[in-house]
């Protein structure tokens, strides 16, 4: 029987990715006002002014090692949120975050010595070649190649936040390292909100709904993953973090009318289940 902390710990962990995957979708009907810089400068702005608030980090006891992670840690998270609002503004939601998934994939693949993860990275390299656009009629079905490229891209700087969230964690508290975070990032990403010209667009209920994103991609899902990390061992953790690309194609399809094509669905299933297989055989 599972007790009651540990199914707390669980729910937790899937409302996390369905935040996660909500404010996504949120943020992607702002791109026609605010752009994805624009979008990404209020997300991690305004997350990290909330955090501020409600963490009160005493940044004047920080070590010079730790500045040095939280700076690291600050421009990765903030190089993938950007990077990766740029890219989901050409590709729909749910093959995005598959594609970006393989940089955590590949990272762990990488730090693994198991024959049998040749296997995994095979199954996920078929996923990839299922979304590819091999023919030029990659518009017709919604695949853009410099969507695709974008997203990879942000798929390294997601394993580069998973490296650095990891060392950052064994320096300071949790609450600290993820609100000095987010606010290293905000100030990572706005020189680009700002000579976009996008922040210029802003009205208060725009606002209103950059405060919604970021309280569900990132205040929100960061306090229930440190949460569920608490409760549920790091390798179930990490089985139920490879299920983020189907609640990115169901949040896409239930909130965008994204539609995926049969073969798509197909590709976001080898890539899940290539990280299911790797989490589960990773000691």
């Amino acid at each position: 029987m599972i007790d009651k902390k540990r199914k707390m710990a669980l729910a937790a962990s899937l409302s996390a990715m369905a935040s996660v995957q909500g404010g996504a979708s949120i943020a992607k009907t702002l791109f026609a006002a605010l752009g994805p810089a624009g979008v990404a400068t209020l997300r991690t702005g305004l997350a990290g002014l909330l955090l501020t608030v409600i963490h009160r980090p005493q940044i004047r006891k920080f070590t010079r090692e730790q500045w040095l992670c939280v700076l690291f840690y600050g421009f990765s998270t903030g190089a993938m949120n950007l990077i990766f609002y740029y890219g989901v503004q050409r590709i729909p939601l749910g093959l995005a975050v598959t594609v970006e998934y393989l940089g955590p994939l590949g990272l762990a693949l990488i730090r693994s010595r198991k024959a049998t993860d040749f296997l995994w990275a095979i199954l996920a390299g078929l996923g990839v070649a299922l979304i590819v656009p091999w023919s030029k009629q990659h518009t017709a079905n919604g695949v853009d190649p410099l969507g695709l490229l974008l997203v990879l891209v942000a798929g390294v700087m997601w394993a580069l936040y998973i490296v650095s969230g990891r060392r950052l964690s064994q320096k300071m508290k949790n609450s600290d390292a993820t609100t000095c975070g987010l606010c290293v990032a905000s100030l990572f990403i706005l020189p680009f909100g700002i000579l976009s010209g996008d922040l210029f667009h802003l009205t208060p209920k725009l606002a209103a709904l950059g405060f919604c994103v970021a309280v569900l991609s990132s205040a929100l899902p960061f306090s229930l993953d440190l949460f569920a990390l608490k409760e549920i061992p790091s390798k179930v953790f990490s089985v139920l973090q490879s299920l983020q690309p189907a609640f990115a194609a169901l949040s896409g399809l239930i909130f965008l009318r994204e539609l995926l094509s049969p073969t798509q669905w197909l590709a976001i299933m080898f890539v899940i289940m290539a990280s299911m297989g790797a989490a589960l055989s990773h000691d």
